[in-house]
């Protein structure tokens, strides 16, 4: 075990230094943090192993930096923003999120029908389509220091968004189970999958909120915080490993809830002393999540991605785009948000594979083939999208005028 600890930290220091020259490119450090788990991971040099990313305790270690990076959405936006303008972004979030997998669903339908291949498949590559990965929205925004109308929609939009995607998600193939006469997962799971997180974040950060506010000195705080969100995901982890059997709950949600509780209650004084203790170690944490995301992806199916992959990246581009842009323009939101929001959505990597490891079980129950279609289908795609959609947020946030000149200037630094 300590050769693949080892092997992990190697990895996510060459991811820094990658990200640092990927920097002086003037493009996000994102991608080269995305490029050096693929570099690193199992199909290329295999520093860190399949065998290393099964692992319990790898598994473990990535879900309590997910709940860390979950708290720049409740810190930054969701306490802030969205008392202010929450129905513009439950309305603009709906309105893509459910736009995503009619778009999706319909295009892959039509191929389906014409190739004569099960039309409900066409359903689970929506349902997959719908959900947005925050992780790298969020380091673009850590990383540029955006700020804006589009920054302020986009990061509990994306959190939103998550959820709406579990629920739709999981009643597609829990119908198709039914129906086909295979497990699937019960009402009870679903809801569970979606509330747990939001209990426990809820929970212990009104704990440690009220322990904070009694607290004088910023260090003390801190430490209060950072015990706080390690007994949140620790409990997530102990739900997960026996009562779901697998890691399904977001983590992401626990860190943005606990922080969103914290900032409420403790108050933005409080709040801003945490964080400048807490930056260094948010940093970290995006560069070991999206460094995560980019170990399952392999590199050599971009060169036989065809026909499927290339309807999936279009349809779903052009169902968050579109829908983007009719939300924004229904609910009446700010023109950048309508014009450049839906560029920062195209990110999805993390999510997409969860669920299709999830549907491809499913399939597989009755008939392999369609199992095939969704893997290579998706894996391939998330390969290509995931490169394309981190460069393509960086411009969008720089259409909109949102990332100030300093930071788009200089070369991006993580300090």
């Amino acid at each position: 075990m300590l050769i693949q600890v080892l092997c992990v930290f190697a990895a996510i220091c060459a991811a820094y230094v990658i990200g640092k020259a990927v920097a002086r490119l003037k493009l996000p450090s994102i991608l080269g943090w995305l490029l050096a788990g693929i570099l690193f991971g199992p199909y290329l040099a295999s520093v860190i192993t399949q065998d290393i990313v099964n692992a319990l305790w790898y598994n473990v270690f990535i879900k309590f930096f997910e709940c860390f990076a979950g708290v720049m959405i409740g810190k930054e936006i969701i306490v802030k923003k969205l008392t202010n303008s929450g129905k513009r972004i439950v309305g603009i979030t709906f309105i893509q999120s459910l736009g995503t997998f009619a778009v999706v669903s319909l295009v892959f339908a039509i191929a389906f029908l014409i190739m004569d291949i099960p039309f409900y498949l066409a359903f689970v590559f929506g349902g997959i389509a719908l959900a947005t990965a925050p992780a790298p929205a969020l380091s673009i925004v850590n990383e540029y220091k955006t700020k804006g109308p589009v920054t302020d929609t986009l990061l509990p939009l994306a959190a939103i968004d998550d959820v709406i995607g579990v629920v739709v998600f999981f009643t597609v193939i829990s119908v198709i189970g039914a129906v086909k006469g295979t497990g699937a997962s019960s009402p009870v799971r679903i809801i569970g999958m979606v509330l747990i997180p939001f209990a426990i974040g809820g929970v212990f950060g009104a704990i440690v909120s009220l322990i904070v506010r009694r607290l004088k000195k910023p260090a003390a705080c801190f430490i209060a915080t950072l015990s706080g969100l390690c007994v949140s995901a620790a409990t997530g982890i102990i739900i997960d490993i026996f009562a779901f059997k697998s890691f399904s709950i977001n983590y992401l949600l626990i860190g943005m809830t606990f922080s969103a509780i914290v900032e409420g209650v403790a108050g933005d004084e409080k709040t801003e002393g945490i964080m400048k203790y807490y930056s260094p170690l948010l940093n970290l944490s995006f560069i070991i999540v999206i460094v995560n995301l980019g170990l399952p992806l392999d590199y050599r199916l971009i060169a036989g991605a065809g026909l499927f992959t290339a309807i999936y990246i279009l349809s779903r581009a052009a169902g968050k785009i579109g829908g983007a842009f009719l939300g924004g323009k229904i609910t009446h939101a700010e023109p950048a948000v309508t014009e450049y929001l839906g560029f920062t959505l195209l990110p999805h990597s993390g999510v997409s594979l969860v669920f299709t490891g999830i549907a491809v079980s499913t399939l597989n129950g009755f008939d392999p083939s369609l199992a095939n279609i969704v893997s290579g289908t998706i894996v391939s795609a998330a390969v290509i999208n995931e490169i394309i959609a981190v460069i393509t947020a960086k411009i969008a946030f720089k259409k909109a005028g949102e990332i100030p000149v300093l930071s788009s200037d200089a070369n991006s630094e993580i300090k």
